[in-house]
């Protein structure tokens, strides 16, 4: 690929660090060379920091040695800062030296709780952050000028970008690279690693199958799962009770006990989340993709995508398809 530049990524290591926030993403990096520049020239190179540049136990007790004292890094183009169960008690010099440093960086990111370092090296303040779903309440009560947004698996505020759970910092490291490199190469990097090829950022952490509870009654679970897969055929109580072995107020009133949400509430979830899916990840068309999440036209799946995102299915598909 012509005009390819080197971009240096500095990967930030310490005790108690979670090693897939590491490995996720310089995975991603790394399998970019496959696809982009040459031997000569790799699209990354990837180097790790610890202060002191001495060996760091991370949570699960693997030994990770840095390739240099965090004292003596160069500036990087892309600055990695992984979480993990450490990051409560990372010595104050790491933070002090991302206050200092960070801000002269073209692209810092943090996966998982490695929001928590940024935050309190002030590198979020007045801007949108995202972590894992579980800490998202304790960042936001921690450091109020930041704008916490529970739902995105990633979130991109200027130079600085956040992300969910481990493996959101897969899907984050993917759109970095589809940046720098476009949409093909992106593709063939989560060909490689057999991921999806782009999630959204703005997808929601969680699936509605996730989300939702899950009923304790096998019945409902098995109705739950039915569902989902079945979005073509008749999705309304009495046959989703019918299904259950229950009459449809029973079941009605046991779905919302155990899910939640309502059974007519579920069905509208499930098949917005699918139609959101085919419209980013199929070139199949509106028309299509509304007979297959069940919806009884193409107006009917509209109405769904203004009620619950204020978006069309075209809008929402020209947002995200081609990113």
């Amino acid at each position: 690929m012509a005009g390819v530049r080197t971009q240096s990524i500095l990967v930030i290591l310490f005790d108690g660090v979670q090693p897939l926030d590491i490995a996720g993403p310089v995975d991603v990096f790394l399998a970019a060379a496959r696809f982009a520049g040459s031997e000569s020239v790799p699209p990354y190179v990837v180097r790790t920091a610890s202060l002191g540049g001495g060996a760091v136990r991370s949570a699960g007790g693997l030994c990770l040695v840095p390739d240099v004292d965090l004292a003596d890094a160069e500036d990087p183009d892309l600055l990695l800062v992984p979480g993990g169960p450490g990051v409560g008690d990372v010595d104050g010099r790491l933070v002090a030296w991302l206050r200092e440093r960070a801000p002269g960086v073209r692209r810092v990111v943090s996966v998982c709780t490695g929001a928590y370092l940024l935050a309190e090296a002030g590198l979020l303040d007045g801007r949108r952050a995202t972590t894992h779903w579980e800490a998202c309440a304790y960042l936001a009560d921690r450091f109020p000028n930041v704008a916490v947004d529970p739902d995105p698996i990633f979130v991109r505020d200027g130079s600085i970008s956040t992300s969910a759970g481990v493996t959101a910092g897969v899907d984050l490291a993917i759109a970095l690279v589809e940046e720098d490199y476009g949409r093909a190469v992106a593709h063939e990097i989560a060909r490689l690693l057999v991921v999806f090829v782009r999630r959204p950022g703005n997808q929601r952490q969680f699936s509605v199958q996730l989300s939702a509870q899950i009923a304790r009654s096998d019945p409902l679970r098995e109705v739950q799962y039915w569902a989902a897969a079945n979005l073509t055929s008749d999705l309304s109580v009495p046959t989703l009770a019918q299904r259950a072995g229950l009459s449809p107020r029973q079941f009605a009133r046991a779905f919302v006990e155990q899910v939640g949400v309502t059974p007519g509430r579920y069905v509208d979830l499930i098949r917005l989340e699918a139609a959101q899916r085919m419209l980013t990840d199929t070139h199949d068309g509106v028309t299509a993709i509304a007979r297959r999440c069940g919806y009884g036209s193409t107006e009917a799946m509209r109405r769904a995508f203004m009620r619950e995102l204020d978006a069309s299915p075209t809008e929402y598909r020209r947002a995200f398809a081609g990113r």
